[in-house]
């Protein structure tokens, strides 16, 4: 399993892809991997370099973890098809379905994606309302729970009238708050959760709409035989100890095979109106 960083700029785009990018096409057995950058680099190449490693084990193919240093990165690299198999938010997926074929492999059907608006726990900001005016940390403007379901729900439910900060990940948002640079952050439960430091000095004040959870996707480019392969490889590693203690840390408490109409229900939150390109 090899680690390659993201390239910046995309206007070079074909170039990047036919030598870079679309290993899975270059060399029939190596496949690129990108991954929503949820977490700080160091910390998304501890949980996903032993998952990638043992996919290789299990299907004989080869998987390059693609490093995007921001969600925004991530983002434009996966509507160009960058990627050959991807994990990403729901949103993401509904959108890079559309622009470039991408399917659901698996996803975690034993949780729901939902954002969570956090202050510091001893803050004297107890309900939204109480924001009014403030500062939000959010990771990226297009973070489907931490920032499209989040803001959605901040305009329409509480009408609130705040000033955003985008600041790249989720780690960034929480540590706003707590070193009382921001009144708020958008973020996620698994994020939240991820870290007891953020967990034990942050306090919840309010939860958006629930959604499926993250799927791990395909490019259509990608034949159906190394799909399958794939599926069953995650599938496999959640009936061992060793695998669901790996799928944990992303966090995927039970895998499930994943299907396209599981994230229709997107399609009529209408949040295309809170996407910003």
């Amino acid at each position: 399993m090899r680690i390659v960083p993201i390239l910046r700029r995309w206007a070079r785009i074909g170039t990047v892809a036919s030598s870079l990018f679309l290993c899975g096409s270059a060399w029939a057995d190596t496949f690129t991997v990108g991954i929503v950058p949820q977490f700080e680099p160091r910390m998304l190449v501890e949980i996903w370099a032993p998952i990638l490693s043992e996919l290789e084990h299990r299907t004989g193919h080869q998987f390059q973890l693609v490093a995007s240093p921001q969600i925004p990165d991530f983002e434009q690299a996966l509507l160009q098809g960058a990627f050959d198999f991807a994990y990403m938010n729901p949103y993401h997926f509904v959108i890079a379905s559309e622009a470039q074929g991408y399917t659901p492999v698996v996803n975690d059907a034993g949780r729901e994606l939902f954002g969570v608006l956090v202050v510091a726990a001893h803050s004297d900001i107890h309900t939204v309302s109480d924001l009014e005016g403030g500062t939000i940390a959010f990771p990226a403007p297009n973070a489907l729970g931490a920032a499209l379901l989040m803001r959605s729900d901040l305009d329409r439910i509480f009408g609130l009238s705040y000033e955003a900060h985008y600041v790249g990940t989720h780690s960034s948002a929480y540590l706003n708050v707590i070193l009382g640079r921001m009144d708020a952050a958008g973020g996620v439960r698994a994020t939240l959760d991820a870290n007891p430091a953020y967990r034990n000095s942050l306090r919840i004040i309010h939860e958006t709409t629930r959604l499926p959870t993250h799927p791990f996707a395909a490019h259509d480019r990608i034949a159906a035989d190394t799909v399958a392969a794939v599926a069953a490889a995650f599938l496999a590693m959640n009936t061992t100890e060793d695998g669901q203690a790996m799928l944990a840390r992303v966090p995927f408490d039970h895998v499930a095979p994943a299907n396209t109409a599981q994230y229709d229900i997107l399609k009529e939150l209408n949040l295309k109106t809170y996407w910003i390109e």
